[in-house]
């Protein structure tokens, strides 16, 4: 009697497991994007008020019953007039981008061949070397402003812009080197290695092939130079008295907080005039900033 061969009947899979998954996934998303928008917010809350409260007239702004959220009388202009007529704002804008446009080539032109020597040329001992360069922007500028005040004293820049070219490269030197440091680490010796046999010198081989790739972490250091000439506070404080030689970071505030009086309106319109640009700059370049920031800190 011949036998039959049993069908193979594969395994049926119940519908829990599927609906679990899905539903796994659906409360994973949730959480993210709910976490997402709670941070976006919390980045935009302070950007939106700032905006809201710079046309807002004295009376709806200090008075308690007013609703902080809305217009409770007519916008008005007249602090934008106050900080852009009664002030040298654009003073303090062009003194803020003349020095942070030094403060840039100082800081590309030192640390691009030093972190570059410290990657390629100092063998066991770059690494180590990078590291005690990087420790010397740890020192809190609480502690170094006296001495740096006798310095720019010594050099003859006191209660100028030039004062603030010459400290500034001392905090953002040591910090891009070691950024760059692990940029360039990144990049593999064979590329270099293959130019030079191609007939390119170091040098040119560096302009070629190190360079056009290194081009986040190079966009990261004019990133980091200009945000430090832009919030950086003591210093700019210490060194310049003279409103015609003030900072946006030292000359708004000055300017706009006279004894107990504070002109609010007009400090946000400072603020959000020179946030606005750069927000606007930092987003167009985000994806190589982030690429030059987590190189930099994965491979260093």
């Amino acid at each position: 009697m011949a036998t039959v061969a049993p069908v193979y009947e594969p395994p049926v899979e119940t519908s829990r497991t599927p609906r679990k998954r899905d539903g796994r996934t659906i409360a994973g998303r949730g959480l993210l994007y709910s976490l997402a928008t709670f941070f976006a917010l919390f980045a935009a809350v302070p950007f939106a008020w700032m905006l809201l409260t710079i046309f807002k007239a004295n009376n709806d702004l200090y008075r308690p019953m007013n609703n902080p959220l809305l217009y409770n009388e007519p916008p008005t202009l007249a602090n934008l007039d106050l900080l852009f007529n009664n002030t040298q704002y654009f003073t303090f804008v062009r003194n803020t981008a003349l020095v942070a446009l030094f403060v840039v080539i100082i800081t590309v032109v030192a640390t691009v061949p030093a972190a570059y020597s410290l990657t390629r040329l100092a063998g066991r001992w770059g690494e180590s070397l990078g590291i005690a360069i990087f420790l010397v922007y740890l020192v809190p500028p609480t502690l170094l402003f006296i001495p740096m005040t006798r310095v720019v004293s010594e050099l003859g820049v006191k209660n100028s812009i030039w004062s603030m070219v010459i400290v500034y490269p001392t905090f953002t030197i040591p910090f891009c080197t070691w950024l760059l440091m692990g940029f360039f680490k990144s990049v593999p010796w064979d590329i270099e290695e293959q130019a030079m046999i191609d007939g390119y010198s170091r040098l040119g081989a560096i302009v070629r092939t190190v360079l056009p790739i290194s081009v986040p972490g190079i966009l990261t250091v004019v990133a980091f130079s200009i945000a430090l000439t832009l919030h950086e506070f003591i210093y700019a404080l210490a060194f310049v008295t003279s409103s015609s030689q003030k900072t946006l970071s030292v000359g708004v505030t000055t300017e706009l907080i006279r004894g107990d009086a504070y002109f609010w309106q007009a400090l946000m319109a400072g603020a959000a005039v020179v946030a606005l640009p750069v927000a606007l700059l930092y987003n167009i370049f985000l994806d190589k900033f982030i690429a030059g920031f987590t190189l930099g800190a994965v491979k260093g």
